[in-house]
């Protein structure tokens, strides 16, 4: 089942997409991942403009899981050996990154701090937790991180990844169901500069260090979320060095069974 956030007469509701058209929920996001309300099927056809699927779920994201993360981090960084170690930790990286008011809505643009030299896309699988910690659904996600301000100093990661517009998701929530192998996900990235592609780069979810059951559970401990939380997994796709985005950029997401998630660029 897909299901996508609209705002229908200037209202947000839920709907579930098939068909290719959109149907009438009459449950919320909250409602559903809290265990108060059941997932139920659509019935009148509704059309609206797409939000972010998120109510009042917090997003987290997992840092390091990918190889090609770990080096990327290591090479901007000062104190390098830092991501080393949390690579091969038993616990993983976890840090707070958006609510639903720091998230672009698909189609609209997502940020690049003004006061950042290198800023950067980074395509994830995303989980969908319930209220006890279970993953029941997946999304794509766009974790926008200014590489520079975290290569500075590892302390400034929450600025280099917590502002406006630094998060995209979308477009649809595609239940557990869907999606039988969420560890062998075929993900791909393309940016676009007036018209141009002038980076793409693919990875698989199978390059994931660890488990992303793992990653949901270390979250849920010592931690309660009663309206589910989201949860970013990392990027095995990492732009070369003299790569930065620009405004007026177009990034693009493609996670096989998921879908598309398109975005273009601002500055914020």
């Amino acid at each position: 089942m897909k299901l996508a956030k609209l705002k229908i007469e200037g209202q947000p509701r839920w709907a579930e997409w098939r068909d290719n058209q959109y149907f009438l929920l009459n449950h919320d996001l909250d409602g559903w991942l809290s265990g108060e309300s059941e997932l139920g099927s659509g019935k009148d056809a509704v059309e609206g403009h797409l939000l972010a699927p998120l109510d009042s779920q917090e997003v987290w994201a997992s840092g390091v899981t990918y190889r090609r993360s770990r080096e990327a981090r290591e090479h901007e960084s000062q104190v390098a050996d830092v991501y080393e170690r949390v690579y091969t930790a038993e616990r993983p990286e976890l840090f707070f990154k958006a609510t639903a008011s720091r998230t672009a809505n698909p189609g609209e643009a997502v940020g690049i701090r003004k006061d950042a030299r290198w800023n950067v896309p980074e395509p994830e699988l995303a989980l969908i937790l319930n209220a006890e910690g279970k993953i029941v659904a997946y999304t794509i996600g766009n974790d926008m991180s200014s590489r520079d301000i975290e290569g500075e100093n590892p302390l400034y990661l929450p600025q280099a990844k917590v502002y406006d517009r630094c998060l995209g998701l979308g477009p649809h929530l595609v239940t557990a169901d869907e999606v039988p192998s969420p560890q062998n996900l075929k993900i791909t990235l393309e940016i676009v500069r007036q018209g141009q592609p002038v980076f793409q780069g693919e990875t698989s979810t199978a390059e994931i260090q660890r488990r992303i059951e793992d990653l949901a559970g270390y979250l849920f401990r010592s931690q309660t979320f009663p309206t589910g939380a989201v949860l970013l997994t990392g990027t095995g796709i990492v732009p070369p060095e003299d790569f930065s985005l620009q405004a007026g950029d177009v990034v693009r997401i493609e996670i096989e069974h998921l879908g598309v998630l398109e975005h273009p660029v601002a500055v914020v």
